[in-house]
């Protein structure tokens, strides 16, 4: 019997945003500039949808509002191939930047825009950079509020960016119409590790993250979250000059080994989209008068 088959079904989400657009480039590429770049998402979530079609596995996208804006026939790409369709806000402004009417208005424009590109209803949303955290717990009833059913904006471990270690490991209910579903980590030695892809998944070798990946599964008998961006299999995208460091380690590290890992990562586990494996039976909450 396969890995696969004796396990939970894992969720697998990108985040749909180009290599210009992430956080740790804010300070070297302001917004007026995004529509100078070169930008590459089409072909690269071409390429994410070549792999899970040949492997018949679902995911979750988390798209941008700006780009499904200017490509919404790769929205309907996404759809059309049986994925599900999730915001991850308009513009990539982090949660934490934005008072409680400027986020509501991104996340609501977002979805209205999504939806209207799609046909379908949005049901999931993810934070920028999982910019929700201790200190701006009041964006769970703005997204109660705007309509979503379920979010993936914490990451329960210690991060100099985000983080809240604290948080509970595994999907709560934090409004009644909305679920947290954290991405995934595992517990060692009385303390959180991440476990769930982004630049870990490119740092450490690839068994040890399978290694934690099947201890979600067969040890806390838990579907995992995994989640990656387009931009992550993309290594001759453009480099940016001037950056930090820390942010070019961060960012460029082992590009050229991330195809051969997702692929895999996608032979080795059994995955499907999030509002299937988390939202599976439940009723959709009557909505709330503006």
């Amino acid at each position: 019997m396969s890995i696969a088959a004796r396990t939970p079904t894992n969720a697998l989400t990108i985040d749909v945003e180009d290599y210009f657009q992430v956080s740790a480039f804010a300070p070297y590429i302001p917004r007026d500039q995004w529509e100078t770049r070169d930008c590459r998402v089409e072909r690269n979530v071409g390429r994410i949808l070549e792999l899970l079609d040949e492997r018949r596995a679902k995911a979750t996208f988390f798209t941008l509002g700006w780009i499904a804006e200017r490509y919404p026939h790769l929205v309907r790409r996404i759809v059309d191939g049986g994925h599900e369709l999730a915001s991850h806000g308009y513009g990539h402004q982090r949660a934490s930047d934005l008072d409680a009417a400027a986020f509501l208005d991104d996340i609501g424009s977002a979805k209205r825009l999504l939806e209207d590109i799609s046909g379908q209803e949005v049901k999931g949303y993810r934070a920028p950079s999982f910019s929700i955290g201790a200190g701006n717990l009041w964006a769970f009833d703005c997204l109660e509020r705007a309509g979503y059913r379920y979010s993936s904006s914490i990451y329960p471990i210690r991060h100099d960016h985000y983080g809240m270690p604290d948080a509970p490991r595994f999907a709560h209910r934090v409004r009644d119409g909305l679920l947290e579903v954290p991405v995934s980590t595992a517990r060692l030695f009385a303390r959180n590790w991440p476990a769930s892809g982004g630049g870990y998944f490119r740092l450490m070798p690839y068994p040890l993250s399978r290694w934690l990946l099947r201890r979600i599964n067969e040890v806390d008998r838990q579907s995992a979250i995994f989640y990656f961006h387009p931009w992550e299999i993309d290594a001759g995208q453009p480099r940016i000059a001037g950056i930090d460091a820390k942010t070019r380690f961060r960012h460029y590290l082992n590009l050229q080994h991330m195809d051969g890992r997702l692929q895999r990562l996608l032979d080795d586990f059994s995955w499907g989209r999030m509002d299937d494996i988390f939202l599976a039976g439940e009723t959709a909450p009557a909505p709330r008068a503006s």
